[in-house]
């Protein structure tokens, strides 16, 4: 009891309201980086929509599901062609590195169609899942590295089609996921033009945000701190437009070595997570020039279990903290 209401002002005065949240603040395509605006701002030429507010996007049926909160068309595209890299930076928001450590990363694609992404509304996007990363081998999630200021890095598929595309990276973050409609998503959609002359591969099945999820999927109403098993991601399949991660020695992979399974097992790339580090970008708040950072998911892990007190236990310590937090968010 004690533990509890100590970890309650710990989390009270350390983690202010705005900083438990966050946005996409740069991206980087091939080397070359595209910041963002901060939201409302408005005063960067950017391939990222900009939004209007860091809260999450809360229940499946949410209308802004798709590109987050009242995302705007952007005014600029990234170049890329098939097989690019792109990464991309969290931040809190305040510019800080991002504040969330449990809960899957995905990535997803929609074609914008022959006007391209200018006057595209994100509504009518049928996406295709291209790579996802959830819990790792050793009990921690990939999402804990954003945390340090890693950014998640992603191939895109080789055989896609020429065009202009958003491309939708999300975290979903379950530390509050114990109750249905608890899961707090953070989309955020870019704009691509990927060149090329061939005819690409068309993806073989689409869904649409919302409509892709439901608040009791099994990987959005879960306890990840007394989780039994493998974790289920939500949504659909890797499409057969399949991505890969990419590590921070640039190796890719495209094989499911993590735990996590249900419908999107299948050529995940967890893997480049469990076996080495993420490349990180400059924070929104920087210069376009890119920096590098790296994150051990076993001394994140140990920092955890630092938490907790002789008497007590690492996951009740985080079990309770994550009600907190979901009483005070």
């Amino acid at each position: 009891m004690k533990t509890a209401v100590a970890l309650a002002f710990s989390v009270l005065s350390t983690v202010p309201y705005v900083t438990a949240h966050g946005y996409v603040g740069q991206i980087t395509v091939d080397g070359t980086a595209y910041k963002g605006n901060t939201p409302n701002s408005n005063n960067v030429k950017s391939p990222i929509r900009m939004i209007d507010d860091v809260s999450p996007v809360k229940g499946a049926t949410n209308k802004y599901l798709s590109c987050d909160q009242n995302a705007q068309k952007a005014l600029d595209v990234a170049a890329a062609k098939p097989g690019s890299k792109v990464s991309f930076q969290w931040v809190n928001g305040s510019g800080g590195n991002w504040s969330h450590n449990v809960g899957p990363l995905m990535t997803y694609m929609a074609s914008c169609g022959g006007a391209g992404c200018a006057a595209f509304d994100s509504a009518d996007a049928k996406w295709f899942k291209i790579a996802q990363a959830g819990r790792l081998a050793n009990g921690t999630w990939a999402q804990a590295a954003l945390t340090t200021g890693a950014a998640p890095t992603v191939q895109l598929p080789d055989d896609i089609a020429p065009g202009e595309y958003l491309i939708r990276h999300e975290i979903i973050a379950l530390h509050a996921a114990m109750s249905a409609g608890g899961a707090e998503f953070y989309p955020s959609c870019a704009q691509l033009a990927i060149e090329g002359s061939g005819p690409g591969v068309a993806p073989n099945a689409t869904m649409t945000f919302p409509g892709a999820y439901e608040d009791t999927d099994a990987g959005l109403l879960v306890d990840v701190y007394d989780l039994v098993g493998a974790y289920v991601f939500p949504g659909p399949a890797i499409s057969n437009l399949a991505g890969k991660m990419v590590g921070a020695d640039g190796s890719v992979s495209d094989d499911d070595s993590s735990d996590s399974e249900g419908g999107a097992t299948s050529r995940s790339g967890a893997a480049s997570f469990t076996s080495t580090s993420i490349s990180a970008v400059s924070s929104a708040t920087s210069t376009t020039s890119s920096t590098s950072a790296t994150v051990s998911a076993d001394e994140y892990e140990l920092e955890c279990d630092d938490q907790a007190d002789e008497q007590g236990d690492a996951k009740q310590i985080h079990r309770r903290r994550s009600r907190v937090m979901h009483s005070i968010f």
